[in-house]
């Protein structure tokens, strides 16, 4: 479980996590386990892959995780994908890496 880590990176001024979604589930989980294939943390969201909502449940589920306000979490890569990177201000990838470990 450790090669979670991997998934993790810093960016600009805090932290980059590389993600695995899967949107329309029942319940909303993060962090929901370890793609080893795709080297990504799982997040499961509830919304649909619609009109943005997975998107911005991502972020709130995000935030509310790291206990930031949702103006500090940005997606920055795949807004149209399952494969999302995920852009937390002012998080340092180790502050980020024990926070994730400690939940999974």
């Amino acid at each position: 479980m450790n090669n979670f880590k991997d998934s993790v990176k810093r960016y600009q001024d805090g932290a980059a996590i590389d993600l695995f979604v899967t949107p329309d589930v029942r319940s909303s989980v993060f962090p929901a386990g370890y793609n080893e294939f795709r080297k990504r943390i799982e997040i499961k969201v509830n919304s649909p892959a619609k009109e943005n909502k997975a998107n911005l449940e991502v972020i709130k589920i995000v935030s509310g995780f790291f206990d930031k306000h949702v103006s500090d979490v940005f997606v920055v890569s795949g807004f149209k994908s399952k494969e999302k990177t995920i852009f937390i201000k002012g998080m340092t990838p180790g502050n980020t890496v024990k926070k994730i470990q400690e939940h999974l």
